[in-house]
């Protein structure tokens, strides 16, 4: 097994089961946490994930496959999406390929909040081009029954990341949006959301 990333909530490992290649995700155990809540939170969060990442293939959009999960122990065994991160893609590719990725974000995510799911930490970092298909990963702080805030927050997040590691390409954003509002039907309650949560940020 390969750890390639540790975070305070998750150990992530590639491995190999039962002849595939997968992503092994591994929550922490927090021991500042009494073992009974931990145990708990653990089982809560990875069913959650679980759920979200169904989910969200169920409506469309692409998500690796589960294999196996272990609640006792906070461990999800899923399928490996070897292809290139969204962002390093929006780096190098010619305004063109930025154009045709964008609106395919923007469809997706409109595909994720008409199903009511939320991703939580929407950033193209967490997206994967494969074989000229996006994939979303990291679905762990990610809702189900989202409300239009948190659609809202989902964009916004987005548009920060954006602003951060696209500033070259910034105005894209605004392709996503497009082919986000064309693509659900509730687009426009959404746009006045992330309005509200940007002035929210503003005045604080």
């Amino acid at each position: 097994m390969e750890v390639i990333r540790r975070g305070a909530e998750a150990v992530i490992a590639r491995d190999v089961w039962m002849g595939r290649k997968v992503i092994i995700k591994s929550r922490v155990t927090k021991g500042y946490r009494h073992p009974d809540l931990d145990a708990s939170i653990k089982v809560s969060r990875t069913k959650n994930e679980a759920r979200l990442i169904q989910d969200a293939r169920r409506n469309g959009v692409p998500t690796p496959i589960i294999y196996d999960i272990d609640l006792k122990n906070g461990k999800i065994v899923m399928e490996e999406i070897e292809g290139e991160r969204v962002k390093d893609v929006l780096d190098s590719a010619d305004e063109g390929t930025c154009s045709e990725v964008c609106k395919e974000i923007g469809r997706l995510v409109a595909l994720l909040h008409k199903a009511s799911l939320t991703h939580g930490d929407l950033t193209t970092s967490n997206m994967i081009l494969r074989d000229g298909k996006i994939w979303f990963i990291d679905l762990s702080l990610g809702t189900r029954n989202a409300m239009i805030e948190e659609m809202g927050v989902d964009l916004h997040l987005l548009h920060e990341a954006f602003q951060s590691a696209h500033s070259k390409i910034l105005p894209m954003y605004d392709v996503i949006l497009d082919s986000y509002h064309s693509n659900f039907e509730r687009g426009n309650e959404v746009l006045k959301k992330i309005k509200e949560i940007e002035d929210r940020g503003r005045y604080t």
